[in-house]
């Protein structure tokens, strides 16, 4: 289904301010190939290296901005929060079900990269607890961590929703369960922002944070896709060199996103007064998401 691509998107209705909603998605994995993607198998892993590390990372932001609720005052930014946390459990719970209805019918067991993501989130991440500043401080520093996630996610959103994986073989079903979750990146990409701001993260902190977070991220996903690899009995097992060269060649051609364009993503962080707003559009993923297969099979 091809919708809404870059190379010439619609004048689509500025919806102005949007009241964030978690939104119902049916997806029927049934017969779709661990290679989802036939042209493009190196991408197609990388890709779905996500559906091994976002539901953990998922589930640390809800927990932490559960932790930092009772904190704010501001009732707008309270209903982003929740309308987030919302849209936040259904992204987990639906990458989630990937990991059993595609992964593990295809005979990939995603346990040991899990528990590696578990280990992340839950312990190095997690909430610590108590209510001194020690512990104030270490939520404050999670959620400057979660913005410069919810930075990438909104321009990788951005970019999924306007790639033509189709034209690689994508699976339809798993081209929208990216298409949906990057256009809700997009229409909620100001919350983790405000919401640091909030909490006084300024400029220093946010590029100290976005120094640490790119690299990390980076490696997650190519260890997952390293991974996936590893385990797919139509690919040669092979090490990293070879697997990023090829990584390096779906870039080339259009089937992932290019490090340079990452890169300069990243670095608009570090502009004095940068703020999300100008990452998508937020017309574009509403209309997306008015259209999304999955979400129009659930409400159906």
């Amino acid at each position: 289904m091809k919708l809404l691509r870059r190379s010439a998107r619609r004048p689509e209705v500025d919806p102005g301010t949007v009241a964030l909603h978690a939104r119902n998605v049916t997806f029927d994995w049934s017969g779709v190939e661990l290679q989802w993607m036939t042209d493009e198998p190196y991408a197609a892993h990388l890709i779905s290296a996500l559906n091994m590390l976002l539901p953990e990372g998922e589930r640390m932001f809800i927990e932490t901005y559960r932790e930092a609720l009772p904190l704010v005052k501001d009732e707008k930014l309270r209903e982003d929060m929740l309308g987030f946390i919302g849209q936040e459990s259904m992204h987990a719970e639906t990458h989630e079900k990937v990991l059993r209805d595609v992964l593990t019918a295809n005979g990939v067991d995603a346990r040991p990269y899990v528990r590696q993501m578990e280990y992340l989130f839950r312990k190095s991440l997690g909430s610590q607890g108590g209510d001194d500043r020690a512990s104030r401080q270490m939520l404050i520093e999670r959620l400057a961590f979660i913005a410069c996630l919810e930075h990438f996610f909104a321009w990788l959103g951005d970019w999924v929703i306007n790639a033509d994986l189709e034209k690689f073989g994508a699976d339809p079903r798993m081209a929208d369960l990216f298409r949906w979750h990057g256009a809700e990146e997009v229409e909620h990409r100001n919350v983790a922002h405000d919401v640091a701001e909030y909490f006084g993260v300024g400029y220093v902190r946010r590029c100290a944070s976005m120094t640490l977070v790119f690299p990390i991220f980076i490696a997650l996903v190519v260890r997952g896709s390293k991974f996936l690899v590893q385990q797919d009995p139509k690919l040669p097992d092979q090490g990293y060199p070879s697997i990023i060269g090829h990584v390096l060649g779906a870039m080339w051609r259009g089937a992932l996103p290019g490090i340079p364009s990452l890169l300069v993503s990243a670095l608009s962080t570090f502009q004095p007064g940068y703020s999300p707003e100008n990452v998508g559009s937020t017309a574009q993923a509403v209309a997306y998401l008015a259209q999304s297969p999955a979400a129009r099979a659930a409400a159906s």
